[in-house]
């Protein structure tokens, strides 16, 4: 016992030199019990739940965390144990997660559609006991993961239906571990403060993951420290401000949802909404009317399509208005990035537009509010981040990775690049090495993986972080991205690239969902396209186009006109000797379920390269086509192979 309590002190003391500036009380949960105290009755968090908003406010959110800690206090759960939280967002499993806070446990979200086997594997690494999740069918899977992991031992359900009154042995309802919870603390006078107070600023608040591109994903804890942290340095920098409506859709997985639903929801008292459902997500943005909206670079490219689809489908007279309109405003916004200042007669006649097509647009598509929107994760296309500015939306980019809190670097309100992803917040150092490495430096940066010492100092270095981004500083000191440092190749003639830089920018048009560049040690480069159905498929309808199915319609020879007149408008763009001079049209999406990308949608190359070596080599044979059998994932885990002839194509004006 001695010898535990020295280390414990010695850890401490470490993490106290780290962070010499945090202070021991100063934690989320304390956080969320003053909003309590002097903002009870105030809404902090909203649900659509049957077409009805049910509200909850901070002193409901700060007694049911309360009271799911004390439940899971009375069941041996406590500090260090690692809690996964599996399922879509739902308030109960954000309290969950700040329940187990309270006992110095630590959640470990995981996506929702996470194969069984990547779960299983999850769970044996951080040695899981106790597993929240929504619903019966993520419940399912953890009691089928049970016969080759019988360490978990408790199952926590939130909802109901298909599971109350019919639990399997170790299945209980989160209601039940609440009920526990305040029976306890009914009788134990002092046990509430005891478990807001046992959190340090020090203790690890959340353990995300890496996407696992290379391999098995990396442990990411962040700390109390780190959070609050990266929101005050972003709430100082004017990213957030207080009472924010939010609307929390992404991934519990993902960094940027624990950092905006939660940390920063608590630190600065946002109003959080959570839609009714993934489906339902777009109609309950528009009730939320958010302040404050984030989304990828993907996602704003699918709103995009969305607009453009819905103004095809209007009347004549709303088209007209439409492309009379908007094309003026892009070009203005263009014009205005670039130095110009807008005459008399093009503010009047941006403000008629705003009255007849930019306004309805925003309400339409439930943005009429925000102020603060943003995007981040990869680059954003210039024809999309024009078109959502000239809506009247100051779309600004912003740069981070889990490992720094995702809190950054981001573009100023009034100084906007369309190539650069602006400066780093207060509090925070950024830094090019002689290798062109992006380096970053804060108390929002994290203090190692877990349980992966190696890693750590690979990534953590004479107390710089070592991003993995290759980038530089333009003339006037904001960065530029170019893509990840260990994706550099070199062709056969020993021309440097990126792949990332170039896949980027051919997805920027909304007809391309993924591609994958290829070109290491080869005579120039090449590309496998995965089309975007609904964008292609709505070009098809217009352009006359026939097809019966995804890889019907990807074979189609328009389809190829349209994704080589893409390639060769890129090519023009593009350095000498690094242009695509032949691609394949894939008759199948990358699947993260196919093993093929991960939940976020990173290529895993080493598995596309390996499955896709075939089409790799046609690609540099003189073949004109390949017959090709894919292999492809059902939703019950079931394999299948997707057979199909793909042409491949020269693209007539690429570059040499």
């Amino acid at each position: 016992m001695q010898l535990e309590t020295k280390r414990a002190g010695a850890a401490a003391q470490s993490a106290e030199t780290l962070h010499p500036n945090w202070k021991r009380e100063d934690h989320l949960i304390a956080v969320l019990a003053k909003n309590a105290r002097e903002h009870g009755s105030e809404v902090a968090m909203r649900e659509r739940d049957h077409g009805i908003w049910q509200e909850y406010d901070w002193k409901t959110y700060h007694d049911t965390v309360v009271a799911f800690a004390a439940g899971l206090d009375a069941r041996g759960i406590g500090a260090d144990d690692i809690v996964t939280v599996i399922g879509d967002n739902r308030p109960n499993l954000y309290f969950a997660m700040l329940g187990a806070i309270c006992l110095k446990a630590i959640p470990s979200p995981a996506y929702p559609d996470t194969p069984p086997e990547e779960l299983l594997g999850q769970l044996k690494r951080e040695a899981v006991r106790v597993a929240v999740a929504e619903d019966q069918e993520q419940v399912d899977k953890l009691l089928d993961l049970k016969e080759d992991y019988a360490g978990l031992e408790l199952i926590i359900y939130d909802d109901s239906r298909g599971l109350a009154g019919k639990e399997p042995e170790g299945v209980v309802a989160f209601d039940a571990i609440v009920a526990e919870g305040k029976a306890r603390i009914d009788t134990e006078p002092d046990l509430a403060a005891d478990l807001i107070s046992r959190a340090s600023i020090h203790d690890t608040a959340i353990l995300l993951h890496s996407s696992g591109t290379t391999g098995v994903p990396k442990g990411i804890p962040l700390k109390h420290g780190h959070i609050l942290s990266g929101v005050r340095n972003a709430a100082a920098a004017g990213y957030f401000r207080n009472g924010e409506v939010h609307m929390a859709y992404l991934p519990i997985a993902w960094v940027g949802d624990f950092i905006f639903s939660v940390g920063a929801a608590l630190e600065l008292r946002f109003t959080v909404n959570i839609p009714e459902g993934q489906e339902t997500a777009l109609h309950d943005l528009r009730e939320i009317a958010p302040t404050l909206y984030f989304s990828s670079p993907r996602a704003w490219s699918s709103m995009l399509t969305r607009i453009q689809v819905g103004v095809a489908e209007s009347t004549r007279f709303k088209r007209w208005l439409y492309e009379r309109f908007m094309p003026f405003a892009v070009e203005l916004e263009r014009a205005r990035l670039a130095g110009h200042k807008p005459s008399l007669g093009e503010r009047l006649r941006h403000r008629v537009g705003d009255i007849l097509i930019y306004g309805p647009i925003r309400d339409q598509l439930g943005l009429a509010r925000v102020e603060r929107p943003y995007t981040a994760g990869e680059a954003i296309g210039e024809d999309i981040f024009l078109f959502f500015r000239a809506l009247g939306l100051n779309l600004r980019q912003f740069y981070g990775q889990t490992e720094n809190c995702a809190l950054a670097v981001a573009q100023a309100p009034d100084d906007i690049s369309l190539s650069t992803v602006g400066r780093a917040f207060p509090g925070v150092e950024v830094k090019i090495d002689e290798n062109g490495e992006i380096l970053v430096r804060g108390d929002n940066v994290f203090d190692g993986y877990h349980d992966n010492p190696q890693a750590t100092a690979e990534a953590l270095r004479d107390g710089w972080l070592h991003t993995g981004d290759a980038g530089y500083l333009d003339g006037n000191g904001e960065i530029v991205v170019l893509g990840r440092v260990s994706e550099v190749v070199h062709t056969k003639d020993g021309t440097r690239y990126i792949p990332t830089y170039v896949e980027n920018r051919l997805k920027f048009s909304q007809f391309v969902k993924d591609v994958c560049v290829v070109g290491k040690d080869r005579p120039h480069l090449a590309a496998i396209v995965c089309i975007d159905i609904d964008a292609v498929g709505q070009w098809a309808q217009e352009n006359g186009v026939a097809y019966t199915s995804y890889a019907d319609l990807s074979q189609n020879k328009a389809v190829y006109d349209l994704i080589e007149g893409l390639v060769a408008k890129l090519n023009a763009q593009l350095p000498e000797g690094i242009a695509i001079r032949r691609f394949v049209d894939l008759h199948k999406e990358f699947d993260p379920d196919d093993g093929e990308v991960t939940r976020t949608r990173k290529l895993k190359r080493d598995v596309i390269d390996d499955r896709y070596g075939a089409i790799i080599d046609a690609l540099y044979s003189r073949d004109d086509e390949i017959e090709f059998e894919a292999r492809i994932t059902y939703e019950t885990g079931q394999t299948g192979v997707l057979k199909r002839r793909l042409a491949i194509r020269d693209v007539a004006d690429g570059k040499a």
